[in-house]
């Protein structure tokens, strides 16, 4: 394939530009991009020299005949686009939450592979260098055999930030969507891929969010915060997703002779103490990564009994994209695995909506909340 494979992206916020030069540092050429609104999309494609604009989809799909689409919308908007990509034969890469729901996303797998085009699923924190570095350490034997997991993190995120889709589970919003898909997308990329078991616990301690019109970036939400919170002409949107999880998991591990036991927790709107942490206890030691979804650096305990700090590797120093930004070099190093599949080249295995589906599925087994056992009658 030696012309470069041609892009049209969805979306024209920090995701659908992020995607953009993603693409575009892996050779691709981004002929085209959609929004909901036009001088948005006109702003935006002159900014970033993209010689296509428009609001309509499937008219941009006729007019651009791209190879690959990128879905850079919120989740809740996924379903339709993807479905009229793939009917065009388009590969697509997709951020995440797949979908809004695990029906939907389901269908979209099958769909997608049921046509023969290839996907790729960006729950894409795994390729944290610390984390790949982790990978190899688990893979090497460092730490024995993997028992357990544990993923603890507080954001503090400001309850005011404007109503938006992160604020609707119909939107994609909730924590689960937004920030569990990285964690277990991490956890099984070092520990083993395979689910076995699944339970949780998810709280809304927002309720609801002010209603500020003109927010076009997710990135730059917080700049829209209202000055006056009491203003008795403000509007307020309804919060109905998690702020909060916990979640236990059990992960088959080709490293261990028993599922691996991993618990997740996370409180969106919680103040930390101490540092967010990734650690990965094993029979001869343990890993930590620091960061919520460890970003590093990386210590090793091992038999001295001592947690010592390890250097990155060379190998992953020099095979990871050397872009400014966690989210944006991590959506180049996904992306390059996608460009490089489609063109007939020797890849890795990486996430495709197959996963997506799957995490969907399990975001919405988490939301039934149906794991409580009623003791008040005990004594």
């Amino acid at each position: 394939m030696s012309q470069k494979l041609r892009v049209l992206v969805h979306g024209t916020g920090f995701a659908g530009q992020g995607h953009t030069d993603a693409f575009r540092f892996g050779g691709a050429e981004v002929v085209g991009m959609v929004g909901r609104t036009a001088a948005v999309v006109s702003e935006v494609t002159e900014k970033m020299g993209i010689p296509y604009g428009g609001t309509d989809w499937q008219q941009a799909l006729i007019d651009c005949k791209p190879d690959i689409v990128s879905i850079a919308t919120p989740g809740g908007a996924h379903v339709e686009p993807i479905k009229q990509a793939i009917a065009q034969g388009c590969h697509v890469f997709c951020d995440k939450p797949l979908t809004e729901s695990g029906a939907t996303a389901k269908e979209l797998a099958d769909l997608a592979e049921a046509s023969g085009v290839k996907t790729a699923f960006a729950a894409s924190f795994r390729y944290m260098p610390e984390v790949l570095h982790a990978k190899k350490l688990v893979a090497a034997g460092a730490i024995g055999e993997p028992l357990e997991v544990e993923c603890i993190s507080h954001f503090n995120l400001e309850r005011d930030i404007p109503f938006g889709w992160s604020h609707r589970a119909e939107h994609g919003g909730g924590r689960l969507n937004n920030n569990f898909t990285h964690k277990l997308s991490i956890v099984t990329s070092v520990v083993g891929e395979k689910i076995l078991s699944i339970m949780g616990e998810v709280r809304d301690d927002l309720e609801r969010a002010p209603i500020v019109e003109g927010v076009h970036n997710f990135k730059t939400r917080r700049e829209h915060i209202p000055e006056n919170l009491d203003d008795p002409e403000l509007k307020w949107g309804e919060s109905n997703v998690e702020w909060s999880y916990t979640v236990l998991a059990q992960l088959e591990s080709q490293y261990a002779g028993k599922p691996v036991s991993v618990m997740f927790r996370h409180g969106g709107l919680q103040p930390r103490f101490n540092e967010d942490h990734i650690v990965f206890y094993g029979s001869e030691g343990a890993i930590y990564i620091k960061g919520h979804y460890g970003a590093g650096p990386l210590f090793l305990y091992g038999k001295d009994g001592e947690w010592r700090e390890q250097p990155l590797p060379e190998e992953i120093s020099a095979d990871i994209p050397h872009i400014e930004g966690d989210t944006e070099r991590n959506w180049s190093y996904l992306i390059r695995e996608l460009l490089q599949d489609v063109r007939g080249e020797p890849v890795a295995p990486y996430q495709t909506f197959r996963e997506g589906a799957q995490y969907q599925q399990l975001i919405d087994m988490i939301r039934e909340n149906r794991n409580w056992v009623d003791v008040s009658r005990l004594n």
